[in-house]
């Protein structure tokens, strides 16, 4: 239940003020909207002022951050698929340190890769440096997150800037 970030557009004002895929509205220009559908605040936020919008948010209460270790081959331990983690590595940072199955990565050292395809994820991971910060989100959830999105959508709209650090 709740109303979700699905998608952030790269420059986009969403973008510029640091909301992220994840992240919960709890409210909407001082209206609670806990238990609103997500056609009612589409409808709040099309009325709002263009030039303001005030909303309380909850940072991404789904999603955590693991980090993990490059071994000596420059790998973490990990089998993505779709961007989903399909496999760990046995005795891999990965497993050491709490990586899980079923989870989708959202983040890697903070770069969004949500729509990623699986060679770019590989690419941004190879270039992350020995120790690397995941953000992942349970399947189960991402998957609902992400439903009625279209795919294409996802892969050419989402901001997938690097962030400022």
């Amino acid at each position: 239940q709740g109303i979700f970030v699905q998608l952030v557009k790269a420059n986009s004002p969403a973008a510029l003020v640091g909301l992220r895929f994840g992240d919960q509205i709890l409210q909407i220009d001082g209206k609670n909207c806990t238990g609103w559908s997500s056609d009612k605040a589409q409808r709040a936020l099309k009325k709002a002022s263009p030039e303001k919008i005030v909303m309380v948010v909850r940072d991404r209460p789904f999603q955590r951050t693991v980090t993990v270790h490059k071994d000596s081959t420059g790998h973490v331990g990990i089998v993505v698929k779709k961007g989903k983690i399909v496999s760990l590595a046995k005795d891999s940072s990965a497993a050491r340190n709490g990586l899980l199955t079923h989870h989708y990565i959202c983040e890697v050292n903070g770069q969004n890769v949500i729509g990623m395809k699986d060679k770019q994820l590989t690419e941004v991971l190879a270039g992350a440096g020995n120790v690397v910060t995941l953000t992942i989100i349970p399947a189960v959830i991402y998957e609902h997150m992400v439903k009625r999105l279209s795919a294409g959508l996802v892969k050419s709209a989402m901001d997938h800037s690097i962030p400022d650090v």
